[in-house]
Formats: C-alpha cells, structure tokens, sequence
C-alpha cells in the first residue's frame, strides 16, 4: 500500500533482459539517492512511476536495488523497460501519514500525455486516460499518474477517451520524475480505490440473503 507521495526520484540505469523471448521479463537496476535504502530489506515493496515491485537485491553502498519484472507487468506499464528517471516511493507503514490517497500501486491503465505547459508559477498537465477508466474520473478527484498522487481539474469525455487536466504547483515538478513529462508521453494510471469500490457494489447482483433481509 502506498499514498502517491513521492520518497525519491530514482534512475533506471540498467535494463536486462531474463530470457531470450518476448515471454521473458526484465531485471531493472535502479539507483537512488544517497541513504535511501538505508531502511530497506531484501523483499521490500517499492513502488516504480506508480507499479509496486519487488526489491530482489540491494547494494546500499553504491545506493542502487535490483528489480525483476515479468513480461505481462511490463505490457500493462509505461517506462519501465528503458533507462531513465523514475518515481520512487517505499510501501506505507501503519504509523506514516497518509499525505495523498490510498494508493495500491496496480497500474489500471496508460494514459497519453496531452499537453504539458506552464500557467504562471504551475505547469498544467493534460492526458487522455482509456475509455474504460472514464467513469472512474471525477472533477476534483484523486488521480495517481507515474506514481503521484493528483487532484483531477477538468474532465472531457472524447471519443477516444477521456481527457484530464491536472495543475501540477512547483514544488511537485521540482520534486517528481514529472518534469521530464511531454505530449506524447505514455503515463501510468491509477484509479482511486474507493471508486473501484463503489463501482463493483453498484453493478454486483444483489445476493439471496441480502435480498431476504430487504
């Protein structure tokens, strides 16, 4: 479990490959800043650009930990098969505060990167999340994108999908992996938990017991 507050901004500095096929994953090395692992274990949970992986080795001296990622994770997220910077954050612990939303680290979808420009002191964040993921976006909903917990400004339904726009302040563009964000950028998606949730009690069937009871 995790809240969307980003801990680090990490490198993806090597991507190998763990087989010769399509069918095979990938081992990630990443590398952190300096004291980031210090408080982490072998098996840990940290979530990369929003995906909760598994912390497979850790060198804290040289300040990098090693992932494995399978083949069907990589084809439901976006930047994690190639070098470059990433959104680091450690699972949540039950006495942390819970400073953006639940957060469980499961990418539901890649959305597309619209528009990226500044407004005044902001950057505003435009992207087109799939059609499926529509009726889960709300105006001033929580959003995670790349791992970061977001308030969602404007909501557009399109054909193609549904565009949301989101006012990144400086502090998040300083400090997050999103500053590297440009039109075209697939970003992963995260829907709010509790939206699932209602989603799932409002299209279930009701049960003989429960329709008993009523």
């Amino acid at each position: 479990m995790f809240t969307g507050i980003i801990t680090a901004v990490g490198r993806i500095a090597q991507v190998r490959d763990l087989g010769a096929s399509s069918a095979h994953g990938k081992q990630l090395v990443i590398e952190t800043p300096a004291g980031y692992l210090d408080d982490v274990g072998l098996g840990d949970s940290i979530a990369l650009n929003g995906a909760c992986m598994t912390a497979t080795q850790i060198d804290p001296a040289a300040g990098c930990f090693t992932i494995d990622i399978s083949a069907e994770s990589l084809a439901h997220t976006a930047g994690l098969d190639r070098v470059g910077p990433v959104n680091l954050e450690k699972a949540l612990r039950a006495h942390d505060r819970l400073g953006g939303h639940i957060v469980s680290g499961h990418v539901d979808g890649i959305g597309q990167v619209t528009h990226f420009a500044p407004v005044g002191e902001s950057v505003e964040l435009c992207i087109l999340a799939p059609r499926e993921l529509a009726k889960y976006l709300a105006y001033k909903g929580s959003i995670t994108v790349n791992g970061v917990s977001l308030t969602v400004n404007t909501v557009a339904d399109q054909d193609a999908g549904c565009e949301i726009s989101i006012n990144l302040i400086p502090h998040t563009v300083q400090n997050t992996a999103l500053h590297a964000l440009a039109a075209g950028t697939p970003v992963n998606l995260e829907i709010d938990l509790i939206a699932r949730y209602v989603e799932r009690m409002l299209s279930a069937p009701a049960s003989p017991a429960l329709a008993a009871i009523k």
